[in-house]
Formats: structure tokens, sequence, C-alpha cells
């Protein structure tokens, strides 16, 4: 993401590393939720001209590496994300809306945000490092899945 990025009257590089759970960090995110759950991260960040550089679905947590324009502030940007991609999940899901899940919450409150700077290629390493250990662990347990 080394790039500046151009709108009418100003050039930017406002690169963020984003992490955010489910509620409860219940381990959901895998299988087609996953997939529903990338789709619509990358449609509201098409929609809202935020820039993805990585992204990563694990099945407790979501990680982005994003470009976010200055109009936007990284709050609403992740109300926006956290609001459209939960009413999606709840519409074509619907059995996540009853107990032992959310009622009409899928993800937990806060999230984490670092500005991407001079530790951007060891935070890129660890997005990535992040998705192949999840995968290895997961096909070495055989937890128990939500679904």
């Amino acid at each position: 993401m080394g790039k500046y990025r151009r709108l009418t009257h100003v050039v930017y590089k406002c690169d963020y590393h984003i992490v955010f759970t489910p509620k409860y960090r219940y381990r959901i995110l895998s299988g087609e939720i996953a997939a529903v759950v990338e789709q619509d991260i990358r449609q509201v960040c098409s929609w809202k001209e935020v820039e993805i550089d990585a992204i990563s679905v694990q099945i407790d947590h979501v990680h982005m590496v994003v470009s976010i324009p200055p109009r936007l502030s990284v709050s609403d940007f992740m109300g926006i994300l956290k609001g459209k991609t939960a009413i999606r999940l709840f519409k074509s899901h619907p059995n996540l809306k009853k107990k032992p899940y959310w009622g009409n919450h899928f993800w937990a409150r806060g999230y984490f945000v670092n500005t991407v700077g001079i530790n951007e290629e060891m935070i890129h390493r660890y997005v990535k490092y992040q998705e192949e250990e999840e995968r290895k662990m997961e096909h070495d347990r055989s937890d128990f899945t939500l679904f």
C-alpha cells in the first residue's frame, strides 16, 4: 500500500489495520457465513471507496488492512460495515437471531485499529500468518462448531 491516493482536493495515505470479532467471540465465521461476511465487507468497501489491501476472515475474528479516504472516519466506516454485514447475515441466516446467539447484535461492540506506517510489512505478514495458523489449527482440531 505504498502508493498515495487522490481525491478532488487531497492526496492521502490513510492506511489502517482493523480487527473485529463476533459478539462473545463465538467461533462462527466459517463456511457460508465467512463467505457472506467477506463478500459484504468487499461490497461496503467498494460503496464507500475504501480500498482493501488484505483481508482475512478467521473463525472468530476478521483482520483487514484498508485505505480509508479522509472524508470518512474510521469510526463511521466501522459502524456502517458492522451494521450492513449484520443485517445481511440475519436476513440470510435467521437462526442466528435465536438463542444462544445474539438477538439483533452480531458483532462485538468494539474493534482494534492501528495506523499502518513503518510497521506495514510486519502487519501484512501477521495477517497472512494468522490465516495460515488458523487453518493448521482447525485442521488438527476436531472442535465442536456451531454449524
